[in-house]
């Protein structure tokens, strides 16, 4: 087995972490609370989730993961409590705090991505309601509960042991949290889908995502000052894995340098041994023989996972800083990305409307000023909002151009109406909520 070098490292990341190429594939993943429907407050049994869970029906099996060669690092580990694909092809995979997510298979139109993907979530409903528990879509659980790891793999361990070297802020992100993640393709190396273009665009709407889709006001049943705490949360965690990397330069060159010179989180070791890594201890340091022996390009591949940027490119690119919603709420994020992103007089129009935003350099997202007000006024900030409403009018546009998009469109645009238009996010019905002596979480609206 030829040993990982700093160079070797650097040339495995720039091949596989941008996958250069037309855009043609879309994905989304949506994440919820579990919540008791009667009682929300309460918290639930995991053996009830568990349960609920059992009975949902079998999908197509998805692919072997290859072994490794003889003499490397063991197989990454699957997600935990992962299931079989579901019957439209989604996997399921259930998060540290109790949370469940569906990761919708990649599709080549948003559209079929969204129908395969409510298919799935009508089942997930189904299959929970008759455990008496529901869904809820909130960026930040608003109940105050203890926050307690329900899966003991040794991946959360290690995550656990190294967040709470630095405050509570980890815990909170990996049990009290939720978001609305949406996947598309890297881009081509030049033309009107070029890669640095639609690395710099992801960025740039990173704070219209934050303030729209803005729905975590509460935190432990109370009101934060901010309708993105989720943001917060994220903003106050390791900066080496959750600041954006520099946006001056070649993507690939300076997310190459962002992975090694990042801490790493977890060490694999063989079962029964705990996969904590040594405080301060970066990729590049165990590269130089800092570590308790010589890293692989498994272990490199699974640093990568580790690590949490607004944008992670995962060789196609993942947009992470979006708040999760209520029922199929997921749907307006998805419209809105894909057209901007995809359709290049959209995402024209999208350039000029968010550069007078100024350009996240020097101080990198989610930590720079323009992100803050966006975690904490959202739309009530008029330069966000004038922002926004560009951009919702020329998605509106792109998906107008786009063959069977009329289902995004219409959610797009009743999204539009009852937020952006009104100078409101989610986050403002939850506030609406609380002062009115109501649940800030109603149920998970079904169709």
């Amino acid at each position: 087995m030829t040993p990982l070098t700093e160079s070797t490292a650097e040339s495995h990341l720039l091949g596989i972490c941008f996958k250069i190429g037309p855009p043609t594939l879309t994905g989304v993943e949506a994440e919820w609370f579990v919540h008791d429907a009667r009682c929300p407050g309460l918290p639930v049994d995991p053996g009830r989730i568990a349960e609920a869970l059992a009975a949902l029906p079998d999908g197509p099996v998805p692919p072997d993961t290859p072994a490794p060669p003889d003499g490397q690092a063991p197989p990454v580990q699957p997600l935990p409590a992962e299931t079989p694909l579901l019957p439209a092809g989604a996997r399921l995979t259930r998060e540290p705090g109790g949370q469940v997510e569906l990761s919708s298979p990649p599709a080549e139109d948003p559209a079929r991505c969204a129908e395969d993907l409510l298919r799935d979530q009508a089942l997930l409903r189904t299959a929970l309601a008759t455990q008496g528990l529901r869904l809820t879509g909130t960026g930040t659980d608003p109940h105050p509960r203890e926050r307690r790891m329900q899966l003991a793999q040794p991946r959360y361990q290690a995550m656990e042991k190294h967040f709470d070297r630095t405050g509570p802020w980890g815990r909170i992100m990996m049990c009290g949290t939720a978001s609305v993640q949406v996947n598309v393709d890297a881009g081509t190396a030049s033309g009107p889908h070029a890669l640095a273009d639609r690395w710099r665009l992801a960025h740039l709407l990173g704070p219209v995502l934050v303030a729209a889709f803005a729905n975590s006001p509460l935190l432990d049943g109370r009101p934060t000052g901010h309708r993105s705490t989720r943001q917060l949360v994220w903003s106050r965690m390791d900066p080496s894995r959750t600041l954006a990397p520099s946006l001056d330069e070649d993507p690939r060159e300076a997310y190459a340098r962002y992975v090694l010179d990042a801490e790493v989180l977890c060490v694999r070791r063989p079962a029964g041994q705990p996969w904590t890594a040594p405080a301060g201890l970066t990729f590049r340091q165990w590269l130089r023989g800092a570590g308790e022996r010589p890293p692989s390009a498994a272990d490199l591949d699974y640093h990568r996972t580790t690590l949490f940027p607004p944008v992670r490119p995962r060789g196609h690119l993942e947009l992470r800083m979006i708040d999760a919603q209520p029922g199929e709420g997921w749907l307006a994020p998805l419209a809105l990305v894909t057209a901007l992103l995809d359709d290049p007089v959209a995402a024209d129009a999208a350039r000029a409307a968010l550069e007078p935003l100024g350009c996240p350099n020097g101080t990198r997202p989610p930590r720079t000023e323009l992100w803050r007000r966006a975690a904490t006024l959202a739309l009530t900030d008029p330069q966000l909002r004038r922002a926004t409403l560009a951009c919702f009018g020329a998605a509106d546009q792109a998906l107008g151009r786009r063959p069977g998009a009329q289902r995004l469109r219409t959610a797009l645009t009743d999204f539009a109406e009852r937020y952006p238009a009104r100078g409101r996010c989610p986050a403002d019905d939850q506030l609406d909520a609380l002062r009115a002596g109501a649940d800030p979480v109603s149920q998970e609206p079904s169709r």
